[in-house]
């Protein structure tokens, strides 16, 4: 299928082409998931819904917990929406998984039904030990009835990850793309870097409205984290770019070795690093278009806003290029 780099962008949904300009079967679309130059990187099909069709999505339930001699730890890793596409149920429970660190498949710790090809999955029982859930996914949606172990999102390129509970470390963890949004809280390094990697989330919109634990959106590259509670130590650890929104209280140390990109503080005043420059209390253009596209993805913003914003340089040893909002005192 021959694309036009000029007309298309990152997350536009296709249909595909017979080469002469005529659209392919209406049951199915394509998903443009990432481009690189000259090259356009389309995503699996899926078939559309119908309307007034309810979804059939594709359900892992965890068939016994540690009580009851469950493993303590799953990794879930691959078995993501188009990944399943064209197989039948008994073909994804022999897809090999790992249970404490021994290769198994997944039908040995989960009970596998529905439709594979809608592109949806739903995880039901305690997923809090099993972890890289919708790892390395290019689209199709996730969704997590509950908590949801480490992991969870990392390397996400599209698609939708759904977790009503809490998740683990490394929720998102050098993400590209796709959207992420958690009801409850998450563990460290949030958004961040994997060990030895100099960026973290590079794409993407991820949204927690519980608190965060240390070193959120640490060497992010770019994309939106939101906070809806406290944020831990050091967020936006060495961030290269992007943008982290917290909403409740942000704990010491933020912004160290920040390059660029924008910490914004809703409501704190955080103890801001003697590395930072005091610039002037204005209202930034950019941030109302912000926040109203958070609060139309199902942030909740506090109330009042504040009129104006004191911005902050930094780090002057990284090059000064990075700023931290906070509300300006009346």
């Amino acid at each position: 299928m021959a694309l036009g780099r000029a007309a298309i962008t990152t997350g536009t949904t296709l249909r595909p082409c017979d080469g002469r300009g005529a659209l392919g079967p209406a049951d199915r679309e394509w998903q443009l998931v990432g481009r690189s130059p000259g090259v356009a990187r389309v995503g699996y099909f899926f078939p559309s819904r119908r309307p007034g069709l309810p979804p059939m999505p594709l359900v892992l339930t965890v068939t016994t917990d540690l009580a009851a001699g469950g493993p303590l730890s799953t990794d879930l890793k691959g078995v993501v929406p188009n990944r399943l596409v064209g197989l039948s149920i008994d073909a994804v429970r022999r897809l090999p998984i790992r249970a404490d660190e021994r290769p198994c498949e997944v039908g040995d710790v989960f009970t596998v039904s529905g439709d594979v090809g809608d592109g949806v999955i739903e995880c039901h029982g305690d997923f809090s030990r099993v972890h890289h859930v919708a790892a390395s996914m290019l689209s199709g949606t996730v969704y997590v009835r509950g908590n949801v172990g480490r992991h969870a999102g990392e390397g996400m390129t599209g698609g939708t990850l759904a977790v009503t509970g809490d998740a683990g470390d490394w929720l998102a963890a050098e993400m590209h793309g796709g959207n992420i949004n958690v009801g409850g809280s998450a563990g460290d390094n949030v958004a961040g870097a994997l060990p030895g990697s100099d960026h973290g989330l590079r794409g993407g919109v991820v949204i927690v409205h519980g608190d965060v634990g240390q070193l959120a959106g640490q060497r992010m590259r770019r994309g939106i984290l939101a906070v809806g509670g406290n944020c831990g130590t050091a967020a936006a650890f060495e961030m290269r770019a992007g943008t982290v929104v917290v909403a409740g209280q942000v704990a010491p140390h933020p912004g160290l070795g920040l390059r660029r990109g924008t910490l914004v503080a809703l409501t704190a005043h955080p103890s801001v690093p003697a590395t930072f420059h005091r610039g002037r209390a204005w209202t930034p253009p950019f941030l109302g278009v912000l926040l109203m596209s958070l609060k139309r993805a199902g942030f909740r913003l506090p109330s009042p806003l504040p009129a104006r914003w004191r911005q902050w340089h930094g780090d002057l040893l990284t090059g000064c290029r990075g700023e931290i909002l906070c509300p300006e005192p009346n």
